[in-house]
């Protein structure tokens, strides 16, 4: 069966796509093609290319040796991530964790149990999670590990609660929670909490208390009628 291709202002169409266009178009992608997609672009790209205007043979060298590079360096890239990875095993690290669906972003952390590989990418298993390198964020000791992530539920627990004006006695619990944490922080765990996340949480403590003595006057003024 022949191959029929249309003629638009001297140069061959294939599927609607100029010689030109093909050539550009392998020339752009063969970055993201694997080996046998980038020679089968390059098959066709000779097989439709201007009968008038061939393309020069060096070119083809040309795209075949940038080609090779490109994929020299993609399994160089590899090699280096796993490598990496790979001695990240057994310690602490912190890494970036974004909501797929807020896009918000934060520092997440734990020890490295192990590696595994996907698509030549290497990914860090902590926990039930895992996370690629390329979201490293730090490497850590435990101790620094465990003050940030006492940091972090603190401000967590923190940023949970209503507003002052909102504040009721019903989160009694958690403003007592949190004080008996904080009272039990090292100074360098302390360290790890800006000097106005604890300002705030005094002034949720100096109010709580003063609706806890409204409630008990109220209780006490209520029993004695």
């Amino acid at each position: 069966m022949s191959t029929v291709a249309n003629i638009v202002n001297g140069e061959i169409q294939k599927n609607g796509v100029s010689a030109a266009e093909a050539k550009n178009n392998t020339s752009a992608k063969s970055g993201d093609l694997d080996k046998e997609a980038f020679l089968q672009l390059l098959v066709t790209q000779m097989k439709y290319q201007d009968p008038l205007e061939p393309t020069d043979n060096t070119e083809y060298v040309s795209q075949l040796a940038t080609f090779s590079e490109l994929e020299q360096m993609t399994n160089l890239v590899a090699s280096s991530d796993l490598t990496r990875a790979s001695q990240l095993v057994g310690q602490y690290v912190t890494v970036k964790e974004k909501n797929e669906t807020t896009g918000e972003e934060r520092i997440v952390g734990g020890k490295v149990d192990y590696v595994t590989v996907e698509n030549g990418k290497g990914y860090l298993n902590i926990g039930d999670s895992k996370y690629s390198i390329d979201d490293l964020d730090s490497v850590v000791d435990e101790k620094y590990l465990n003050a940030y992530n006492l940091a972090e539920s603190f401000m967590s627990s923190l940023n949970s609660l209503p507003t002052l004006a909102q504040l009721t006695t019903s989160y009694r619990d958690v403003i007592d929670n949190l004080s008996a944490v904080l009272g039990d922080m090292s100074n360098y765990e302390r360290g790890f909490l800006s000097a106005t996340a604890i300002a705030d949480f005094n002034k949720y403590k100096e109010r709580m208390a003063e609706l806890v003595h409204v409630e008990e006057a109220e209780a006490a003024a209520s029993a004695d009628e």
